[in-house]
């Protein structure tokens, strides 16, 4: 944290600019002391750097999980934008919570914690013991498979709920799919994708099956595709499990 101090707050801000080549409209800070008088004007104030958001949410993380007598270490990192805080204790389970849900809630409540302490929203994530990225992993794959699904039959999917960074991640995959396009749906917990079909194409029609004794008719297309996206969704579920 850096303070400067000029005739009007304005004048602080062309200071701190400067010195710290960044757009004003970039500066994070707060203003310590404004005086007009008739004969005198005087402004100070602190401008804060990324090291002192970090540190902030460091210290915040670090005394919570010692509240709850749990040991962490922490490293950070920050690039375009993210703050990324790798967390590691002698109770990762407890931390993480069923399904991520706990790990979630901290995330959030650091975030809302910085946020009211700076007046500005970041972009903060907490990982413990690689849980986000293998979790990403996992419903990268899934939609993946979704979308392959989706551009055979021309049906549209939808998955289950994901949280926003989760969203992120399954929209960026497949944003340069043929014939794809997600969509986000819903509120809350309950905020989905959806993985359509935008293309001008046949669906490919399934295949005859063959048993020992004959050859079975198969099934009408529409019966077969509804099927095949209740296993897709069936296998979703399985794999959140």
């Amino acid at each position: 944290m850096k303070k400067y101090t000029a005739k009007t707050v304005d004048d602080c801000l062309k200071l701190a600019s400067s010195e710290l080549e960044l757009a004003v409209e970039d500066l994070l800070y707060e203003v310590n002391e404004e005086k007009k008088g008739l004969f005198t004007k005087r402004a100070t104030i602190s401008v804060f750097e990324v090291s002192d958001i970090i540190e902030y949410a460091e210290t915040y993380i670090t005394d919570i999980c010692h509240e709850l007598g749990i040991e962490v270490s922490l490293k950070t990192f920050a690039n375009d934008g993210l703050i990324k805080i790798l967390v590691e204790t002698n109770h990762n389970p407890v931390i993480i919570g069923k399904n991520g849900e706990t790990l979630q809630a901290f995330n959030e409540l650091v975030k809302l914690a910085v946020s009211s302490k700076f007046h500005k929203k970041f972009r903060i994530l907490i990982d413990i013991s690689q849980y986000k990225e293998k979790k990403y992993g996992k419903v990268i794959s899934i939609a993946k498979r979704v979308a392959k699904t989706v551009q055979r039959t021309h049906v549209d999917a939808k998955l289950d709920p994901m949280t926003p960074d989760e969203r992120k991640k399954v929209h960026n995959a497949l944003a340069n799919w043929n014939d794809i396009k997600t969509e986000s749906i819903g509120d809350g917990k309950d905020r989905s994708i959806v993985i359509k079909y935008v293309g001008n194409g046949k669906p490919i029609k399934p295949r005859r099956t063959r048993n020992r004794k004959n050859f079975d008719r198969a099934p009408k297309e529409n019966e077969e595709v509804k099927e095949e996206v209740a296993n897709t969704e069936v296998a979703i579920e399985s794999s959140e499990e």
